[in-house]
């Protein structure tokens, strides 16, 4: 703020100083000279910092920027003896520099604040005595302690204490969430009341607050084509309209002074000054990327991340989306639902289950072991071999046994009989005898048929749902939630094959939506990937384009609102500030435009189009769509 006051605190000096001598001028007819004097004075206060810029970059071999355009114009203007317009170009052009830094501070709070996120310390439990140390020296597998009101430094899980947790930063809601033993917590959520002891389960480099960081700070690498676009006009521009203004200013009135004998070249020079001020391209080289960064700040409010601006012109493009069912579009939170005994009892089959999900921290290997109920004798189990996509091979007390699908069983050439139930089948057989199966359910997110009807709402008609479960479950989710399309019992490898199916359509932008681990390549081959932030796993949310801090799936039509919102800002300042410019680039070169349309055209336009780029800002109209 300091530098925007010094901007400001110049420019009235600067008018203060303008005045005086419009007020001697008009009151004592002070000689030019004395008032050229004056007029300098005013001009060097309001501008030595824009003379500074432009010799130090000609110096770089920087020529052609806005600051060369505005000391040429002015330059021009006191050789024309306009004084006071030439004083008035700068004090001008530094309010709205003041303006520029204002907007650029107010969107890049949205980011930065963020930044709050990061923590200075960590309480270490170590010898029953707390030592604050800085996060990354604290190992996975170590306690420490979090007391009200101090930021978890670190992701880890509850030992001992509750209370409730802020975690707007992360998600974006206000809502606490209540913790206690046992439960997960993220870096980066705020201890209302209670003491708590965690122990760490990952890096401070591997956290998620650190993850947030870093993609924040990355997220101004990957332009989007439009600001890359003004990027370029601007470096091609610059020179050419320089050129446009020293041929305005030598051609027509030496062709003049050759017909018709008259000395017009003070008028032309002054037509050209005006051209400059004019043609600066300060309103799209300014309001544009301001544009994109007020709305992925703007998104942040929201609890989403995007990874930059290149993305956000894709997302308003989405015409498609798939998503990956269980833990997206389901809650992911299996119960077992029936275990049925064909060549042994029940009890047997679930025995068998239960050993061989003993590693597994998957889902549905959860559900098997939390309704089995007893203690597992590890060892008992002398080889566990995961098979990709099918399941688990198991050995316990020297005999193998089969648990895991359909495809599974008939690989290993088993006798069975497949079941049709709607749910997840968990088949169990040793390796010549089926002995029975398993029928796991899973939930349909509640959220998730609002969804779609919201992104049918936005013209996203095409829906898909892959899936490595069985044709009948998904053929189900998909009928119940209004899924358009199903690609169900997909190996990992196979969900990548059917999102090139789909890419090789053409039907517009495609996204993803996914978290888990077999996501990430689907995530990354997609057009647009989303991913779960809360839950998802690392690799997914790595992969992604996209990140729903709070694994909220209807988030997915706000940010599709907000993205289409920001493109729709870009194109009304690049067509309002070129169609403005180009009307009074005419005027100013057939001598209708004085320097104070000149002004205008450059910092009214600049301005007005800063004030437009800042709405991307402001989300509460899409926060109410969520809330709502």
């Amino acid at each position: 703020m300091d530098k925007i006051k010094n901007r400001i605190i110049r420019a009235i000096i600067a008018f203060v100083i303008f005045i005086v001598d419009i007020i001697l001028a008009k009151t004592m007819g002070i000689e030019w000279y004395i008032e050229l004097l004056i007029c300098l004075v005013a001009y060097f206060i309001s501008g030595y910092d824009i003379l500074w810029k432009a010799i130090k970059n000609i110096s770089h071999g920087e020529i052609f920027d806005e600051n060369f355009l505005m000391i040429i114009a002015t330059i021009g203007a006191f050789a024309t003896r306009q004084f006071e317009e030439a004083v008035m170009v700068m004090v001008l052009y530094q309010v709205g520099e003041a303006f520029q830094d204002y907007a650029v501070n107010r969107s890049r709070g949205s980011i930065t604040s963020l930044m709050d996120l990061r923590p200075e310390y960590a309480r270490l439990l170590k010898d029953n005595e707390i030592v604050n140390v800085d996060p990354e020296e604290v190992k996975v597998g170590e306690t420490i302690v979090v007391k009200p009101g101090e930021k978890i430094p670190l992701d880890g899980c509850v030992i001992d204490g509750s209370s409730n947790l802020d975690t707007a930063s992360l998600t974006g809601e206000t809502k606490l969430r209540s913790v206690t033993i046992g439960d997960e917590v993220l870096s980066g959520s705020v201890n209302q009341d209670g003491l708590l002891k965690i122990v760490v389960d990952k890096p401070y480099a591997e956290s998620t607050v650190a993850k947030i960081l870093e993609l924040v700070e990355n997220a101004s690498d990957k332009k989007a084509k439009t600001e890359n676009f003004i990027s370029k006009f601007a470096k091609y521009y610059t020179p050419v309209v320089v050129l446009a203004a020293i041929l305005l200013a030598i051609l027509p009135p030496s062709i003049i002074m050759i017909t018709k004998n008259i000395n017009v070249f003070a008028d032309y020079i002054y037509r050209a000054c005006s051209f400059l001020v004019i043609s600066c391209p300060c309103a799209l080289v300014i309001s544009v990327p301001l544009s994109f960064f007020g709305g992925i700040g703007g998104a942040a409010k929201l609890g989403i991340l995007i990874k930059g601006s290149s993305y956000i012109e894709k997302i308003a493009k989405i015409k498609r989306i798939a998503f990956d069912k269980t833990g997206t579009l389901t809650k992911g939170n299996f119960a077992v639902s029936k275990v049925v005994g064909i060549n042994a009892n029940k009890d047997d089959v679930l025995y068998y289950a239960a050993y061989a999900e003993y590693y597994s921290n998957h889902p549905i290997a959860i559900s098997i072991k939390e309704y089995y109920k007893k203690e597992i004798d590890k060892s008992l189990i002398t080889n566990v071999i995961e098979i990709a996509g099918k399941g688990i091979e198991l050995v316990l007390k020297n005999e193998s046994y089969l648990v895991g699908n359909a495809k599974l069983l008939g690989e290993n050439k088993i006798d069975f009989t497949e079941v049709k139930d709607i749910g997840t089948i968990i088949y169990v057989a040793t390796k010549t005898k089926y002995l029975g199966y398993i029928i796991i359910v899973d939930e349909i997110k509640p959220e998730v048929i609002p969804l779609i009807k919201q992104l049918k709402d936005l013209k996203i008609d095409n829906t898909t749902i892959l899936t490595g479960d069985n044709k009948e479950i998904a053929a189900e989710v998909a009928k119940t939630i209004g899924i358009d399309n199903v690609y169900a019992e997909l190996l990992p490898q196979d969900k990548v094959k059917a999102i090139e199916s789909e890419l090789k359509k053409d039907d517009g932008v495609l996204a993803y939506c996914g978290d888990g681990i077999n996501d990430a390549p689907v995530l990354m081959r997609a057009d647009i990937g989303i991913a779960m932030g809360a839950l998802g796993s690392d690799a997914a949310i790595e992969a992604a384009d996209v990140i729903l801090m709070d694994d909220d799936i209807i988030k997915i039509p706000l940010v599709i609102k907000l993205a289409k919102k920001i493109m729709k800002i870009v194109y009304e300042n690049i067509i309002f500030a070129i169609a403005i410019k180009l009307v009074v680039l005419v005027l100013g070169a057939l001598g209708y435009a004085n320097m104070w349309l000149a002004i205008f055209a450059d910092v009214g336009v600049a301005c007005l189009c800063i004030i437009n780029a800042m709405r991307c800002l402001y989300v509460n109209k899409i926060r109410n769509d969520l809330r709502s």
